[in-house]
This record gives structure tokens, sequence and C-alpha cells, in this order.
């Protein structure tokens, strides 16, 4: 009727309730009595569309049983056939209980099952939600022992309440009302009290239950998927927006102070890995044009998200800004988000939009062969910097910005621009040889430039020998190596005019010199002071442009690493420090669960210890944040919760 101009005031039924609850991802709610099968049903067809809706609704419905003047046998029988699981809390009782009768605590009619407590009731849910199936549940919750009406003077009251309903000619919709009014009457009010007590028993022991269950979810790492209703937003013009419902408890505010924020994605990740066939391929790598054999996982992933997992993890305040779609993945990946603790305060929901996805091939030996990623809703976000998140930036001024590669260069730049205007010292993460590109495009608001030293735009980035070598390609094909900015910094490095091969092969080995890899990052250094090239098992490549006055150009254990002093007078610039980093220790191929989240861990664990108030070295945090994705390749988690054990180590 409101779409007809005419305001009504109203309330609803559970059936009702029922509906609204599911549409906005609620999964449990209290009430006072269920409706069911009115006495004569067999000719009246008096049956309440409450049973009807738990059959066909996945909410679990709190309340103290039936009213007392319906047919309890024939109500439980109907529910029953809708596939509807009943059960009634035992409340201190042993052994078989009966289902109460709202006001009368035993009904005389056996409850189908007894449940013990909160957590057997959200135990009884979870398992129903990963079964998939569309039916509710009903837990009955007895009125206590004090206001309990004896069930013998409750069924004489009723008996004289349904006859004078009857001499009324009072039926259909009018029934209940007729009776309700006429048990208040006959019971002097005390219907009146009893109803406020089983109501607020009912809601404590639905919120308890709810507790329970949030509890639960987070502790094995997934979250049910539920169907998506659909609210108009305010102020819009007709445009459908799906509800985004988060856990119960869940804190959607800003994190207070944030030592980080990472901008970057959300994704539900597959993870397919390959398992040759026996007597088949002898090729530990998935045989292309065909199907090949594989175990497949799934899990909330994603670059942004992995990193602001690891800085959770390991201690350091974070806010996670990025953006799902508005369909099932996306409310069950923000619910994951939720139970693991994260704030959604960042997290932007994008209408007619498809959640992040993210698809793993590894081989045999768990090293990635193919990924695919569907990261458009990321990559759709150009007026959402500016309009939401630059003013998260500017009220939180947090110490780092990491952004990944995910977005598309505009939005990627804007975040940028708006992190170094606010003085956060910015690392990047590449994300994929062609995306790790985006930091050098030019589009046609081409106000971002990389700024050198000493006023370099990017502080750090973290990519594997690959993205470098497309970093670099990158650059050289836009152009910046030919600035007289960066050769001035070039210049005032210090290298040796004769060449730095045996210089750079005494430091890395011969292998990544012939690669490029040393060299590449040199020449990068001037707009990225930092560097840290992940070089698999064999370890982290530290590139990095010194400070005049830093210890390690006079230490002497540093000596070998520094590449060239600077011989400029300039007091920002003191030298080149390379450093390669093995691993204190390798993981067997057997050992490895995924190699998906490694990367992101080792960058998290870095940033978390280097936004300390009094960060350690960077090779100290280096070794630290290797032994982080040596536990993230062993776990079956993006990111390995035993990490928390490596906060002491920073």
């Amino acid at each position: 009727m409101g779409m007809t101009g005419k305001r009504l005031n109203g309330g609803t039924t559970i059936a009702g309730t029922m509906i609204l609850a599911h549409l906005a991802g609620i999964r449990i709610f209290a009430t006072g009595g269920l409706g069911g099968v009115h006495r004569g049903a067999e000719n009246s067809m008096d049956i309440s569309a409450d049973l009807t809706e738990l059959g066909r609704t996945p909410v679990t419905v709190i309340s103290s049983g039936c009213k007392s003047f319906l047919d309890i046998p024939r109500t439980l029988e109907y529910l029953e056939t809708q596939g509807v699981g009943v059960g009634t809390f035992a409340d201190g009782r042993e052994g078989k209980v009966d289902i109460p009768a709202l006001w009368t605590r035993e009904s005389g009619i056996q409850s189908p099952t007894v449940i013990q407590d909160e957590i057997e009731a959200a135990a009884i849910i979870f398992a129903q939600s990963s079964l998939g199936l569309s039916s509710g549940l009903h837990f009955a919750n007895p009125i206590s022992q004090e206001h309990s009406i004896p069930r013998a003077q409750m069924d004489s009251i009723i008996e004289q309440a349904i006859l004078d309903a009857e001499k009324s000619g009072s039926t259909g919709s009018d029934n209940t009302p007729f009776i309700l009014a006429k048990i208040r009457e006959l019971t002097g009010g005390r219907t009146v009290t009893a109803n406020r007590v089983l109501i607020e028993s009912n809601v404590i022991r639905g919120t308890k239950v709810a507790c329970e269950l949030v509890k639960l979810e987070a502790q094995s790492g997934r979250s049910p998927d539920y169907r998506v209703g659909t609210v108009v937003e305010e102020g819009g013009q007709g445009e459908l927006q799906n509800a985004a419902p988060t856990l119960p408890g869940v804190d959607d505010c800003p994190v207070t102070a944030p030592d980080v924020f990472v901008a970057g994605s959300l994704a539900l990740d597959l993870s397919c890995d390959y398992i040759p066939m026996e007597g088949g391929s002898t090729s530990i790598s998935p045989v292309p044009h065909t199907s090949n054999p594989a175990r497949i996982s799934q899990g909330l992933g994603g670059v942004g998200r992995n990193i602001a997992t690891a800085l959770q993890y390991i201690g350091a305040k974070v806010q996670l800004c990025s953006a799902t779609g508005d369909d099932v993945a996306g409310i069950a990946a923000r619910n994951m988000l939720a139970a693991q603790g994260l704030s959604l305060s960042g997290i932007i929901k994008k209408p007619c939009t498809q959640t992040a996805q993210y698809v793993a091939v590894n081989d045999a030996r768990k090293d990635l062969v193919l990924a695919m990623a569907d990261m458009s809703v990321i990559e759709n976000c150009k007026s959402e910097i500016d309009t939401i998140w630059k003013a998260r930036l500017e009220e939180s001024k947090p110490r780092w910005l990491v952004v990944d590669a995910n977005w598309d260069p505009l939005t990627l730049h804007r975040w940028i621009m708006h992190g170094k205007a606010v003085n956060s010292r910015i690392a990047f993460e590449p994300v994929s040889v062609d995306k790790s590109r985006r930091l050098f495009a030019s589009h046609s608001t081409n106000d971002f430039s990389l700024g050198v030293l000493p006023d370099n735009t990017i502080s750090l980035a973290s990519p594997n020998r690959l993205e470098l070598a497309s970093m670099h390609t990158a650059a050289r094909e836009a152009g910046i190596f030919d600035r007289d900015d960066w050769w001035q910094i070039v210049d005032a490095m210090g290298l040796s005019s004769s060449g730095s091969r045996d210089r750079l092969v005494s430091i890395v080995g011969a292998k990544l010199v012939d690669e490029g890899v040393p060299q590449q990052s040199i020449q990068l250094l001037p707009f990225i002071p930092t560097i840290l090239t992940k070089l698999g098992d064999k370890g982290v490549l530290i590139t990095q442009m010194l400070r005049r006055g830093d210890d390690r150009l006079t230490a002497r254990d540093h000596s070998k690493y520094v590449l060239s002093r600077a011989d400029t007078n300039d007091e920002l610039l003191g030298g080149i420090y390379m450093r390669l980093l093995a691993p204190a220790e390798k993981v067997s191929a057997s050992d490895v669960v995924s190699v998906n989240g490694a990367g992101d861990t080792f960058l998290g664990v870095v940033i978390a210890g280097l936004a300390k108030d009094k960060p350690k070295s960077l090779v100290d945090l280096v070794h630290t944040a290797q032994q982080g994705s040596r536990m993230t390749l062993k776990s079956t988690e993006a990111v390995s919760p035993e990490i928390s054990t490596l906060r002491d180590r920073l």
C-alpha cells in the first residue's frame, strides 16, 4: 500500500517476520508463541501460515511453543511433514521432556528432540545450514516454573474460551484474538504477565544461541550461504541493492587510529591442486586442453584481504578497504570477514556486480601453473575512492598505506595520491605480471606522476622476479628512465663506471645477474627506494637506497652488502644496499599445502614491523616475514593463524 501513497502502520506475524529476517540475512529470531493447527482443522482447514513458512524458509524460530488452545499433536505432525526440525530446551530437566504450550511448561505432548543448551542448538543450526536445506527450525523454550500456569487449570480455561468462541460465532481471523482475550479475562490477567516473562526469556535464549553460532562459524572458518533480498536505497533512482547482513555483534565502525590501511581485493578463492593419476601422465603439471584430476578447496582470499589478515594476526591495527558485489558470494565474504574480526566499515557493496573470484591451478608440487581472476568489482570503483575512502584516509592518517594492483590504473593512482597527501608511506603489491604495469600506466586524467627521492611517491614494493621484470619494462616504456630527475639520482648513486657485474655476482650470484634481477631493481630505486624481490625457495633480495648516516654504511658486518656509496653531499643519499636473504628453513614439497597466500603473508608481516614506533632492522623483519610465509605454505588457510606467534619478534 505504501507504493500507492498510503501510509499505514502494521505488525507482522511469525511467517511475515521470517520472510523479512531471511531477506536481511538474520538466521535466528525469538518470539512469544508459534501459530499452529487449530482444533477442528480437519473441517475448517485453519492452519497457521507460520508452519508453512517454517517449511520453506531457513530461519530458526525460538518460542515458548504453540498457543495452548491449538491442536498441538497435529501441529507437530504438520511440521514434520514440512521437514521442520523441532526441539525443546531441557532447561535443567533430565530425560524426555514435553513441548511447552506457551503459558504452560508441560503440555502432555512429548517433544521430538531435547536440546541441552545453546551450544547444542547452535550446532544444530550450523549443521542444517551446511546441508543447504531450505526449511527452518523451531526451538521451544519453556516458560519458567515460577510463572507457568498449571496444566489442568489452563486446560479448563481453554475449553471455556473455545466454547465461548463457538457461541459468539468467532471464526477465521477473528478466532484467535477472541480466544486470547477470553483467556486473559478468565486468568485474571495472569497470561499478560506470563507473556512478558516468556518473551524476555526467549530473547535471552535466542541471543545466546546466536552468539554460540558466531563462535562456531569463526572456529570453522566458514559461514553458510543465504538467499538475498532487495532494498531500495534512499534517494536512489529505482536502483535495487541487495541487503548485506553481517554476523551478530560485528563492529562496523572504522578501526580507531589504524596503523595501516590496506586497499585491495577481497575475493573468494578456488585452489585446484593437480593430482597425477596412477599409471597416467608422469608430468607434475596438469595436461592442457583436457580435464585433470585435482583436489579443489574454497576459501576467502584476495591479495588485499590476505595482507590485512596477516597484519591483524601479527598484532597491527588495520583497516581493509575493498568492495564486494551484491550477490550471495558477497554476503558470504563479508560474514567470513566479520567472523575473523576485521571491520567491515571499509568494505563497500556494488549493486548489480559480482564479487571478485580467483581460481588458481597448481601442479603436483603446489606451485602455481595458471590463475584466473575476475576482479571487475574492484576495477570499477573510480568514484568511491574520492567519495568514500579519501575521507577515511584523511581522518585516520595511517602510517602506512598498502595498495595492491587489482585496482584499475586511475583508482590505483588516486589511492596513492590520497595516501601521499596524508603523509602515509606507500607500499605497492604488484599482484601479477600484467597488473604490475598499472603503476606506470598513463590515462586521460593524468595528474599522477611517480616522484623520485627525496620526494618519492612509493616507499616499498614486493614483486616476485617476473613482476619485477614487468615493472621494469613498463617503466622503460613509460619513459620515466629518461627523466632528468631520475638521471640525477642514478649519477649520485656512486656506481662504478666500469660496470658492477662482478660486485653483483658476489652478492646475489651469477644466475640472478644473468636474469637482470639486481640491475632491474637498482634502476627502479629512485622511484621505489626499498624493493623486496621474492625469489621462491632462493629467498628474498633486498635492494634499498640508504640515507646518508645509515649505520649499515659504516658497519663492518654490512660492508659486503653495500653495493655503492653516494658521491654527493646530499644529506639524503647514502648508498645502495643489496642482500640476498635465503630462507632459514626450506619447506619440502610434501609439506606444502598451498602457495597462494605466502607472498601476501610476507608483505603483511614486513609492514606490521615497519609500522611500529621503533621498527627493527629491515633484515630482521624480512627474516621474520619469511618464517610467516613458511607457516602459510603449510596451512590450509590463505594466511596461517600461526603467524600470531611471531608478534614478539617484530
